[in-house]
Formats: structure tokens, C-alpha cells, sequence
């Protein structure tokens, strides 16, 4: 049984579920679970979990790399970049796994369980896919003990995508929307942690791809109604113009702070977000998914919108 793991990512909003169920699933017989991160102040609600080591370095120096691999079993790498030029996604989603391979070659660490995207593909219309799909080749040809994860957009209480759009209809009175008929098959991020944790064990997961999504395909439009549904903030929907929507993400990619959208986000909403139907799903870890539904306006429905945007933004600000 794998004891000992690396969690690179594992402060952000997945990290955390997989933490929480990483030493729930260890019980009597807990290991250790160092959780890498440039700044020990973001670990702080993680220090409290039992078993937890935190290991302040930047992994993407190859000697802070090689020192938090030692006396790993297993490595999980949640590291990612949403927004960002050509350079930064290279720099995270393709030059990070190729080190991580080394190191973990290097460290004699074999299992690597690598979170990467769905749509993830060399063709795929955005830099972000194309980007996840390099990454996953690096670490593929490594010749590890790998599985992949591809979730489509994951929702849970602290995501960036439904409390988004919950708190933008609390402010505005109209929500203009781009690729308003793009198409995602959400998926709850307790399920992906589930995922993670389920592969680990499986070891004939090993040399496989596997498809996160939940029970259900969504509209962009369906999912921003929804969210304002369930919060109580319900606005018109405005579906923009093709043109009209890659000049509103231009105008957001220009304001201060990280960007609600991108011009490289639509690129990547041209291909639909679910499920290709040709890899396993979560079933093939014995997970059931769980719906939207179900979860999301239990957590949509008990905070103001100015307090959830003020929330979110300071998220964005440390993430």
C-alpha cells in the first residue's frame, strides 16, 4: 500500500479535497503527505489535517523538486494555469511535468497520478489545450507508473466558475455572454479527489486516461442560469456575437488582476467539454457521479454575491 505522497498544487481548490481524503483513506495506518508550495501562509488550513508536512520551494527548480521527492511512494500533480501567455503555459503544463518525470526517475519514484484537461489535444483550437496535451506526452514517454485524469470544469463550494457568474448577476443587471452555447459536462470536486485517490490504489489503472464528467451535458448559458437561479441573483442572458465575444475577452485580458475571460478560454470553448465517449469515465474507478444539481445550490444559495465576489477575488489574488 502507497503511504507516503507529494501533492504538487495542493493548496489550490482541488489539493485541498485530495488532502482531506488522502488522510482519511490512511486512517491507523497514516503515512506522510508533504504538500509542496511557495508559500508555507496558503498551507496554513492544510497544517491542521493530520499527517500533513509542508514543503515551502518553487517546483519549478529542479533541486527544491528533487528534495520534496524524498521518500515519496507516490507524486499527484495538480499544477495549473487557466490565463496565461504561450510562455506561461509551456512553463507549467509542459516544461513541469517533463522535470517532474526527471526528478521522479531520478528519486526512483514510479507512480504519478498527473491531472491534466479534457479536450486536451496537440490539435486543439487554444494554447491551454494544446499546452495540457505536450504535458501529458512528457510525462507518457517518462515510461512511469502513470495514470491521467481529464475532468471537464469542476464545480464545489470555493470554484471560480459558478460562484463567478452567481456573484457577476448580483452586480450586474444583464449578463453578456461569449460562446454562450458551449457545451461542459461539470463535474463535482469531491468526485476528482475520489478519482485521484481510487487510482492510487488501482493499480491496473496504471497506463490509463481517464474522462472526469458528471452525469449531465450543459450549455455555458444553462450553467450562468442556473448559478444565478440557485443564488437568488437570476439575470437576462445576452449571448454575444462570435466577434462581439472575443472583443469582450480582449477587454477583460486588459484589466488588472487575473482575467474573468481570455481570448484563449473561448478558443477552448469551441470544442465541447464532455465526454468523448472513446476513454474510461469514473466509473471505471467505481465512482458514481454526482449532479450538479445535488450539490451546487447548497453552496450558491447561503452567501451574498458581493461577499462571494470579494471571496473569489481574493482567491484569484493569492492562486
Amino acid at each position: 500500500m502507497l503511504r507516503n505522497f507529494l501533492i504538487l498544487g495542493g493548496t489550490g481548490f482541488v489539493g485541498r479535497s485530495v488532502a482531506e481524503k488522502l488522510v482519511e483513506r490512511s486512517g491507523a495506518a497514516a503515512g506522510r503527505l508533504r504538500i509542496a508550495t511557495r508559500r508555507v501562509a496558503r498551507a496554513r488550513h492544510l497544517q491542521l489535517l493530520p499527517t500533513v508536512e509542508v514543503a515551502a520551494g518553487d517546483v519549478h527548480d529542479e533541486t527544491a523538486l528533487a528534495h520534496m521527492l524524498r521518500g515519496t511512494d507516490a507524486v499527484i500533480n495538480l499544477v495549473a494555469v487557466l490565463h496565461g501567455s504561450e510562455a506561461e503555459f509551456e512553463r507549467v503544463h509542459v516544461r513541469l511535468p517533463a522535470r517532474l518525470a526527471e526528478a521522479c526517475k531520478a528519486a526512483g519514484v514510479r507512480r504519478v497520478i498527473h491531472v491534466s484537461a479534457l479536450g486536451a489535444a496537440t490539435d486543439a483550437p487554444s494554447r491551454y489545450q494544446r499546452s495540457k496535451a505536450r504535458g501529458e506526452e512528457a510525462l507518457k514517454s517518462a515510461g512511469l507508473d502513470l495514470t491521467i485524469l481529464r475532468p471537464s470544469v469542476i464545480f464545489g463550494e470555493r470554484d471560480r466558475f459558478l460562484n463567478l457568474f452567481a456573484s457577476l448577476q448580483s452586480i450586474f443587471p444583464i449578463m453578456p455572454l461569449a460562446s454562450a452555447e458551449a457545451r461542459f459536462q461539470p463535474v463535482w470536486v469531491e468526485d476528482v479527489a475520489s478519482a485521484i485517490v481510487a487510482a492510487l490504489d488501482d493499480p491496473t489503472s496504471i497506463g490509463t486516461t481517464i474522462e472526469c464528467c458528471g452525469p449531465r451535458v450543459y450549455s455555458l448559458a444553462q450553467l450562468v442560469r442556473a448559478a444565478g437561479t440557485w443564488s437568488g441573483s437570476a439575470r437576462p442572458i445576452l449571448a454575444l456575437p462570435a466577434v462581439i465575444g472575443r472583443l469582450q475577452a480582449l477587454f477583460m485580458e486588459m484589466l488588472p488582476g487575473k482575467p474573468l475571460m481570455s481570448r484563449d478560454n473561448v478558443d477552448s470553448m469551441r470544442v465541447a467539454n464532455v465526454a468523448s465517449g472513446k476513454l474510461p469515465g469514473l466509473e471505471r474507478l467505481g465512482i458514481e457521479p454526482s449532479p450538479l444539481e445535488a450539490i451546487a445550490p447548497r453552496y450558491l444559495g447561503h452567501v451574498s454575491g458581493e461577499k462571494r465576489l470579494e471571496a473569489w477575488r481574493a482567491r484569484a489574488r493569492r492562486g
